[in-house]
């Protein structure tokens, strides 16, 4: 049987580093061991918070990488742009709370307006052009795209007006229309006329695609809640993971310090949906004598200058260590004694928690009650949490934490069983199969299993 030919479709892509380059770097890196010759087309200039030239030697040979220009805006000047636009709207609310009669700003409205759904956009006519040559010459059966940013989701109509036939996935690595617009700070702009662009251009891309795969069953359930007319089995489900190739798993705590610190380390970027500010909040109410039993690491990108001025307020208690590639990121929880999560996001699952749980360090979090996050928490008995908006849970949590001092083991058994199948290559070979049986190509595996089925 030949391989099933896919093209996946990502703005970010090794050697770039940060969470949203990891859901495509393992696909890469696990789908040509499953029966697919993989290409991947990629933004060469796209704008990241760090490189990481190790998820890039992962990738195996014969995946065949096409990298094209965008015009994408640097990282940095990207982040001003956001600040002048917030900093504009909060212009016009005088201290006490009124309105004030200024004149509307035309930079910021003609950058929202050419700019939808998100900067990256400016990549859509490159894009689209390669994923035209790109599908014709190298014989595509299927095209993944994954997204953020949304706006590569401009292509799924172009695609199937140029190929009616051709299978197309939408990939959704986070919700999009119902959590993002409340995160003021993961979009661009976040304005009514925005939304409706956004809105306007999730329906044109779910009614295209062949098939849609989130990442948490929440997720899968509200994006399909909102197209009834489309069939139940358009819509699947496919969670990010962890690799376990690059965890040196240790759930032991470590050797007790001679400044005898109890260590809690955060990984990952610090934006709207996991800003600090009631964490902070809370660890300030500590008694002193419990305060002084922590140290708080905080490794990764930090997106606004007011989630760090509020980190920094804890003093001594917390270090800043910025971002770091992801195994030197990963190998920091060897030597902690827990990790943070903070999830202010009731269907996302940050990516960050699945490499904990397969780092096997206990979870220290600030959840939203309600949210994926913490029922998978409770499922797999990763750790304790305290809801994301209750000061005085939080500070009970690390209460708690300090009284059980050393004797974390005794009281924390994760279901390893259940974590095991979130190690990426037993999803990959899942994602597959799904590809397969989409395109109508099921892979060499699917097969064994169905010939084993029949007893042949």
């Amino acid at each position: 049987m030949s391989a099933l030919n896919v093209l996946l479709v990502t703005y970010v892509f090794p050697p770039l580093g940060g969470t949203g380059v990891m859901r495509a770097a393992s696909l890469a890196r696990y789908l040509p061991s499953e029966g697919i010759r993989l290409d991947v087309l990629t933004a060469r200039n796209a704008a990241a918070v760090g490189s990481d030239q190790n998820l890039l030697n992962e990738i195996p040979p014969e995946v065949t990488i096409h990298r094209t220009l965008t015009l994408d805006l640097p990282f940095s000047l990207k982040k001003g742009i956001k600040k002048l636009i917030a900093g504009r709207k909060k212009a016009n609310i005088n201290v006490a709370g009124a309105s004030t009669r200024s004149k509307p700003n035309i930079v910021n409205k003609v950058l929202q307006d050419l700019l939808k759904p998100d900067p990256q956009v400016t990549w859509l006519p490159i894009l689209t052009r390669a994923a035209y040559r790109i599908v014709r010459k190298r014989s595509i059966d299927l095209v993944l795209i994954t997204a953020p940013p949304f706006s590569t989701l401009l292509l799924v109509e172009r695609l199937r007006k140029r190929f009616p036939r051709l299978a197309i996935v939408v990939d959704f690595r986070d919700e999009w229309i119902s959590t993002s617009f409340d995160l003021v700070s993961f979009l661009f702009s976040s304005s009514e006329r925005n939304r409706k662009f956004a809105q306007a251009t999730e329906l044109s891309a779910v009614t295209n695609a062949t098939a849609v795969v989130a990442v948490t069953e929440a997720a899968r359930r509200e994006i399909r809640a909102r197209y009834p007319k489309q069939p139940e089995s358009k819509f699947y489900l496919v969670s990010n993971g962890f690799d376990v190739t690059r965890l040196n798993f240790s759930a032991a705590s470590p050797e007790p310090r001679q400044d005898r610190k109890i260590v809690v380390t955060y990984i990952g970027t610090v934006y709207a949906s996991t800003e600090p500010t009631v964490l902070v909040e809370a660890l300030q109410s500590l008694p002193a004598e419990v305060k002084t039993r922590f140290k708080l690491r905080f490794i990764g990108h930090i997106e606004e200058p007011r989630f760090r001025e509020a980190l920094l307020r804890l003093g001594d208690m917390v270090e800043l260590k910025g971002y770091l590639p992801q195994r030197e990121a990963l190998a920091a929880m060897n030597e902690t004694d827990y990790v943070l999560l903070i999830n202010h996001d009731p269907l996302n699952v940050g990516g960050k928690f699945y490499d904990y749980i397969g780092g096997g360090k206990p979870i220290l979090g600030a959840v939203h009650p309600a949210g994926e996050t913490c029922r998978l928490l409770e499922e797999l008995r990763a750790g304790w949490w305290a809801a994301n908006n209750d000061v005085e849970g939080i500070r009970q949590l690390f209460v708690e934490a300090a009284i059980r001092g050393s004797a974390i083991g005794t009281e924390f058994r994760s279901n390893r069983e259940k974590i095991a199948q979130f190690e990426r290559k037993v999803l990959a070979q899942r994602y597959a199969a799904l590809l397969g049986s989409i395109a109508g190509r099921p892979n060499q595996r699917e097969v064994e299993a169905q010939l084993a089925r029949m007893g042949t």
